[in-house]
Parts: structure tokens; sequence; C-alpha cells
């Protein structure tokens, strides 16, 4: 057990650096996530498989990781094309800088939409019955905290929480339509919890990356958007019982409820067992 933790940390390690590859074999679900620090925080990949699993869905992660990377930059990765190339993934998870989609409609088409359709069409060719998903991810909490690093002046479509989160959405959902794929609404969730439930604490200190409950929040999502049928999860990853239970709600119902702007029209990859 000690030797299990050990290597797991070393991993979420290595993860910042560049990649790090954890589980095979034959009968499970293949995926790949390539992302940044929103995905590294928590072990969010770890934090799925664990609830797939429960629910009877083996998922053997690869992770394509990188703090502060953008989708551009993964796409100058020969690594991860290759891996992309090289095919025999079942899911591929994709999530762009935390500001990407809310920028500028003309720097969104040129950055975020381009090489989403360029990773998206890689994950296809090489994998023909792989489905996509878009991570939508959150607005920071009070405004976008990289405006003064980023750029002068700002862009004023994101300097508030529900204007960056509601521009996250179109983005996200622009993408998954635009490339046949599918979308983990976690930002929709997101939301809807910081309405009905202000109580549970979201961010890190930092106010833009998730907390514990925030990732939790997000595998849920993702477990949601894999299943796409309702579950009862008893893993709670130390959070408190009844905290776990409205995000894990939560997230069913903004998955459940959406499913056709999310692109969950399409076939499912795992086949549910006749018990469920």
């Amino acid at each position: 057990m000690k030797c299990r933790l050990l290597r797991r940390m070393m991993c979420v390690a290595l993860c910042s650096i560049t990649i790090c590859v954890w589980g095979s074999g034959k009968d499970s679900l293949r995926i790949l996530w390539i992302g940044n620090s929103y995905t590294m925080y928590n072990d969010l990949p770890g934090m799925v498989s664990k609830i797939a699993a429960e629910q009877g869905v083996k998922l053997s992660p690869v992770r394509f990781l990188k703090g502060g990377e953008h989708l551009s930059g993964h796409y100058r990765n020969p690594l991860l094309i290759g891996a992309l190339k090289k095919g025999g993934w079942d899911y591929v998870v994709i999530q762009e800088y935390s500001t990407g989609p809310a920028q500028s409609t003309r720097e969104v088409i040129a950055d975020t939409y381009h090489y989403a359709h360029l990773l998206d069409s890689l994950a296809k060719d090489g994998s023909p019955n792989v489905r996509v998903i878009f991570y939508m991810t959150w607005g920071h909490k009070y405004t976008n905290v990289h405006n003064s690093r980023m750029r002068d002046p700002a862009y004023p479509l994101d300097e508030n929480y529900t204007d960056f989160q509601n521009h996250l959405r179109l983005s996200y959902l622009e993408m998954t339509y635009e490339n046949s794929a599918w979308c983990a609404p976690v930002g929709m969730a997101w939301q809807t919890v910081r309405r009905e439930h202000p109580e549970i604490e979201l961010y890190a200190k930092d106010n833009y990356h998730p907390s514990l409950a925030g990732s939790y929040l997000a595998a849920h999502c993702f477990v949601a958007t894999i299943l796409q049928r309702k579950y009862k999860s008893a893993t709670r990853l130390g959070l408190p019982s009844l905290r776990a239970d409205v995000l894990q709600r939560t997230a069913l119902r903004t998955v459940l409820d959406n499913k056709r702007i999310l692109g969950l029209t399409r076939p499912l990859i795992y086949k549910p067992s006749k018990a469920q």
C-alpha cells in the first residue's frame, strides 16, 4: 500500500514536468488526458478512475499534463502526437488553459478552436472509435487573475465570474458541436454549486485552481459523462458525506439534463451490465 501511494505521488509530481503514464490492462478502457494544472490538482484522472471502477468500469489513464500549458503547446509535443497517432484510445480528454476559451472571439478562433480541432482530428484518425471529451472548466472566483500579467488593456468580458463562466460555456459547447465530440460540463455544475450551495468552497486558496471539493465535482462530471446514467457512489475521498452527496447529485443532474448540448447522443463505449 505504501509503495502504491508513493508511486502515485511520484506520478503526479512528474506530470508537472511533462508526462506520466499509469495503468494498463487489456480488460480496461484506455483514457488519455491532455491538460494542465486544472487536471493535475488532486489527481483528477485518479479520482475518475476510482469512482468509475466502483461502478464496474475500469479505466487505464495516461496523462499528458503540464502546468500552465495551452493546447497549442500540447500540439508541439512529439510524444503526445505520437501517442495519438499510435491509437488504441477509448477516450481522449482535452482541456485548454483556464482563460483560453474566454478570450476575444478572434483569439479563441485562432488559438483554442484551431488546436482543439487539430488534436481532435489526430485522436480520431488514430482511434476511429474514440470518444473525445472536452473538459469545460470554470471561471476564476472573482475575476480573471491573469489579466494584469497577460495583456493591457484587459479583455472586458472576463472581468467578473459570471461573464467569464458564460464565455467558457459557449466556447466549450461550440468546440463540442463543431468536432462531434462529448463535453464534460464541469463549469456548468460549478456554477450551480456556487449558486445553490455557496457554503461549499470549490476553489483553492489562489481563487482559480480547484479545491478537493472542486476536483470531486469535476470527477463526477466525467464519470457521469462516461456512464450517462444515474449511479450512487460511496467514494468520498475525505469529504463530509453530505457535501460529497451534494456534489455528486449536482454533477449527475448537470450531465443528464443537458445530454443534447453536451453531444451525449452518440453511442456509449463501455457495455453496461444487465444489472445496470
